[in-house]
């Protein structure tokens, strides 16, 4: 089990930034969509509907407290196994 720590650690790094990442860029995305700002013309976006925003925000936002709730699991696995190194 100590060998999978370091692993462990930097995973646990990795997908908290991807969680991060992927959290602004959804409510970059979502929050656009949902004021109708395109990058071309700054109008409606074609055929997208509001709600499609908030659909965005949504997912994004349920992708973000998944990937977190992964990435602390696998701190408190660390925890758990520096635990046991200890007896």
């Amino acid at each position: 089990m100590r060998e999978h720590l370091g692993f462990l650690k930097t995973s646990s790094a990795v997908v908290k930034i991807a969680a991060w990442i992927l959290l602004f860029f959804g409510v970059i995305g979502g929050v656009a969509i949902m004021l109708g700002l395109a990058p071309s013309n700054l109008g409606l976006v074609p055929g997208n509907p509001r709600l499609e925003g908030l659909i965005i925000l949504a997912l994004n936002a349920f992708s973000f407290f998944f990937l977190y709730l992964i990435a602390k699991i696998a701190d408190l696995l660390i925890k758990i196994i520096n635990e046991i190194k200890k007896d």
